[in-house]
């Protein structure tokens, strides 16, 4: 067999298990292809013809050919696919969620500080590729400044997201909103990166020259494309050997007629014509081992990793990790772009193995993906079909083998993951997995976590991360037992909020059970509990010495008088009393005033003082509340029930005789 890499068109490379050594950092894959296979699709090469794969007759005799080799060697492996016949799907990946360049634009769109930009991509989450980059500048055209700031923000930091689009795209953006200056800056810019004006810019910008009557500049324009770009020959030698590979089945003739082309062959010329037939994959890898196996050049890093982007796609799946792993035999590393590229990919087609196999190589390298690249990857595992969890370890584990540490930050993302897809149940499983490489989560983080469970009514879920917090040693805190009591409040569940408080009370005691008890006695109130409330308020205060927070009276004292619980509500009054607190008094007299009697007004003047009766100040606005609810009579009746002194008060008579009509003396009125 003359060229081994002509058969690398039919094989397939099953992909063994991964093992990165910490060492070597070298991916080990082991192939073992079938001799008997290898000398029938020589055969098979030799009468194939030399037309495109989308001749009808071509594919009818591949398939003739491919049936009776399946029925003659009896090979019934699934791992074996027909190579011809097969899909090889020119689709491209599936684009970001609008969404999340949405979010991305508005980000940059509130935010100038890059400080503040940084902390809200993290912590939304945002993982930037090639493709998010073009699209949240499309996003931003009309908003020049902010593209600006966002493309200077890419450059600054993550500067191998830019390519010569992005780049075109910035140029577009400058140029038609008339920032010429800053137009040609980037043309500078892009020249000493080897990238060329777009055809479409030129035409934009010729016309706005044009038409605003901007001579030089459209001069300077032209003159860019009279003296040509760095890349032009490089793609006008890419078109022919293009048109030549994607008009036939790769054939001894296609060689030569390559030859023929008697082209200078290099690596920027593999990687313009690899990437020119990205849509025919395994051509592209056809032309990449024949140009090296001829002799007509030696493969670099570059070169290997525009074949990987090509190859990193689902129907080519086993050759982008035989390329991968040559690359890295050869101490060749992957570039970022390579990884982002394919990356997201995989993950927007939901070969999350294949990313988390791809996340594993790259940090075993020197170009390591970015915290957010670990994030974002989290989150897909967590919202897959299936919850795969030897995945998550394995992402964590990675990303803690090489120095990083897993913050709050990211477990609140794959949280709001999980909540996304309904399985915030499983959050025991994530964080369990998370502090086995050393993660200790937040006292708010735990809070957040146990509210989610409980106000959801996850009663086992609950109880397990309750138990897992205190078996691991940490100290589960107020603020912890508060949140589950919240959550337990907002589930309903007046049961376990009151089993949950007693509980609290006898792990952290009664000094920090203010605020879990007026959450509970809040909930008891909503169902027309109050009085319920009361009692349990009631007996908090005598068996534990809990009194309740002076916002917990009040609150409750209008609940109990809405519900019909006066007596109940001067008992409370009674306790804030003898508390020291100041005594609550507007809801009593508007409660007496509209639907009490004389009795109960005397009732309530004596319990809100320790004193024989309270001050005059004090009976003068229950008076006057009983005269705006038009219940003369029964404010006569307390004025009968009063002591002496109030009744002889001049301001309280001269009240009385405001209120009376005939024109009778004040001393009538006190009579």
């Amino acid at each position: 067999m003359r060229h081994p890499w002509r058969f690398l068109l039919f094989r397939n490379y099953p992909r063994s298990s991964l093992q990165f050594a910490a060492s070597s950092h070298h991916l080990q894959v082991h192939i073992n292809p079938s001799s008997v296979l290898h000398e029938y699709l020589h055969t098979l090469s030799s009468v194939v013809p030399t037309r495109s794969y989308s001749s009808g007759s071509s594919s009818s005799q591949i398939t003739t050919f491919y049936s009776r080799f399946i029925n003659l060697v009896g090979l019934k492996n699934s791992n074996f696919r027909n190579p011809v016949i097969r899909s090889f799907s020119s689709e491209p990946a599936v684009e970001q969620k609008e969404s999340d360049v949405t979010v991305a634009s508005d980000i940059f769109c509130k935010f100038s500080d890059v400080n503040d930009i940084s902390k809200e991509l993290e912590l939304n989450g945002a993982v930037f590729t090639h493709e998010m980059v073009l699209r949240v500048l499309k996003n931003l055209q009309s908003s020049p400044d902010v593209a600006r700031r966002f493309f200077n923000w890419v450059l600054e930091r993550e500067r191998e997201r830019l390519s010569s689009k992005s780049y075109n795209l910035m140029l577009r953006i400058l140029g038609v909103n008339g920032f010429v200056e800053e137009f040609w800056h980037l043309v500078d810019a892009m020249k000493k990166k080897g990238y060329g004006v777009s055809s479409y810019v030129r035409d934009k910008m010729t016309e706005k020259f044009e038409k605003e009557g901007s001579d030089n500049d459209l001069e300077k324009l032209k003159a860019i494309f009279a003296t040509g770009s760095i890349d032009n020959s490089a793609e006008q030698v890419s078109s022919k050997i293009c048109k030549v590979i994607k008009s036939e089945v790769w054939s001894d003739d296609v060689e030569r007629k390559l030859k023929d082309l008697k082209a200078n062959f290099s690596s920027d010329l593999v990687k313009c014509v690899v990437g020119s037939l990205s849509n025919e994959p395994m051509k592209a890898l056809i032309f990449f081992r024949w140009t090296e196996e001829s002799g007509l050049v030696k493969h670099d890093e570059s070169s290997h990793n525009v074949m990987a982007r090509v190859l990193g796609r689902e129907d080519c799946i086993d050759r982008f990790w035989k390329v991968v792993d040559e690359m890295r035999s050869t101490g060749y590393e992957m570039e970022m772009g390579t990884y982002d590229k394919v990356y997201w990919r995989f993950c927007e087609r939901k070969m999350v193995k294949d990313a988390v196999d791809l996340y594993e190589f790259a940090m075993a390298g020197n170009n390591k993906p970015s915290v957010s690249c670990c994030t974002f990857l989290l989150r897909k595992i967590v919202v897959s079909k299936q919850l795969d969890m030897g995945l998550f370890s394995k992402v964590v584990r990675t990303f803690t083998e090489n120095g990083n540490v897993l913050t709050d930050a990211m477990l609140n993302s794959v949280l709001k993951a999980l909540t996304s897809v309904s399985r915030f149940g499983e959050c025991n499983k994530i964080l369990k997995v998370m502090e086995e490489v050393g993660f200790v989560a937040s006292s708010n983080m735990k809070s957040k976590i146990v509210f989610r469970l409980s106000s959801d009514g996850r009663k086992d879920e609950t109880n397990e991360f309750m138990n897992h917090i205190e078996d691991s040693g940490s100290n589960l805190g107020a603020s912890t037992w508060v949140s589950l009591i919240e959550g337990d409040c907002v589930a309903g569940d007046l049961e376990k909020a009151r089993y949950d408080f007693q509980k609290m009370l006898e792990k952290e005691g009664p000094p920090h059970a203010g605020r879990a008890l007026e959450l509970l006695v809040n909930a008891y109130c909503r169902k027309n509990r109050a009085i319920d409330a009361w009692k349990l308020v009631h007996d908090y205060a005598n068996e534990n010495q809990l009194m309740p927070r002076h916002t917990t009276c009040k609150e409750l004292i209008k609940e109990l008088l809405v519900q019909g619980g006066f007596k109940d509500a001067l008992s409370l009054m009674s306790l804030m009393k003898d508390n020291g607190f100041p005594p609550f008094l507007d809801p009593f007299i508007k409660y007496v005033s509209k639907s009490g009697t004389a009795d109960d007004a005397i009732t309530f003047l004596k319990a809100i003082t320790s004193k024989r009766f309270p001050s005059t100040a004090v009976v003068l606005r229950l008076f006057e509340a009983f005269f705006q609810a038009r219940r003369h009579s029964e404010a006569q009746d307390l004025l009968s029930k009063c002591p002496g002194y109030i009744r002889n008060h001049a301001d309280v008579l001269n009240l009385f005789y405001s209120k009376k009509s005939g024109g009778r003396s004040a001393a009538a009125v006190a009579a």
